[in-house]
């Protein structure tokens, strides 16, 4: 059967015909809106709302920091804010993305990355959720990604899955003003609060 074009992420926005999506049908997307291709599916959304900006913002700084510019850190990473990436005929488009340099030992100057990531990271919005766990994390898991953090912002929840034999399993689930030390960047502990778009650490006030 052939996969639907015209979908979105919310339940309101139907398909309205039945063919395979193409890097065509990126392009016409209004400027406002993010498309990806999952399975044949096109899928569009808004610019990310504040609150997930802000995880999407500070989960960066703190990580790119110390593993991609070595500031502190172990550095070796290429870590990058939604990165297109092609995967077989998907194309998605990750909050975050880190390559292992190792992998990919110079930075390329293309306009999308065919080589699969290392670790992804997607943050959850009531609208995305379902296309992020259901739709997008399969595709990760073929390609041989890694490493896949899932946040939610409305309940302050970090899941972090490690890829084993095909499948992703449970590394552990954290949440709050938690201090992490959560894989691949267990090199160094991350403080969870700042996501949450605190002013300070609570116990401080």
């Amino acid at each position: 059967m052939e996969a639907e074009v015209g979908g979105g992420y919310t339940e309101h926005m139907r398909p309205h015909r039945r063919r395979r999506a193409t890097y065509k049908d990126l392009f016409d997307l209004p400027q406002h809106q993010v498309g990806e291709i999952v399975g044949g599916s096109l899928y569009a959304s808004p610019r990310p709302a504040s609150r997930h900006a802000r995880v999407s913002s500070v989960l960066g700084i703190g990580i790119g920091g110390p593993f991609d510019q070595g500031i502190n850190g172990p550095g070796g990473w290429w870590i990058l804010d939604e990165p297109e990436i092609h995967l077989g005929a998907d194309v998605l488009v990750p909050d975050l993305a880190g390559w292992r340099r190792e992998r990919m030992p110079e930075y390329p100057d293309v306009a999308f990355f065919t080589l699969r990531p290392d670790w992804v990271c997607e943050v959850l919005s009531p609208s995305t959720a379902k296309l992020d766990r259901q739709h997008k994390m399969p595709v990760y898991s073929r390609e041989g990604v890694e490493y896949a953090w899932l946040i939610d912002p409305s309940v302050k929840l970090v899941e972090v899955y490690i890829l084993k034999k095909g499948a992703w399993q449970v590394h552990g689930v954290y949440g709050d003003e938690q201090v992490i030390h959560a894989p691949p960047f267990d090199a160094i502990p991350f403080d969870l609060w700042p996501l949450w778009g605190e002013a300070k650490k609570p116990d401080e006030e």
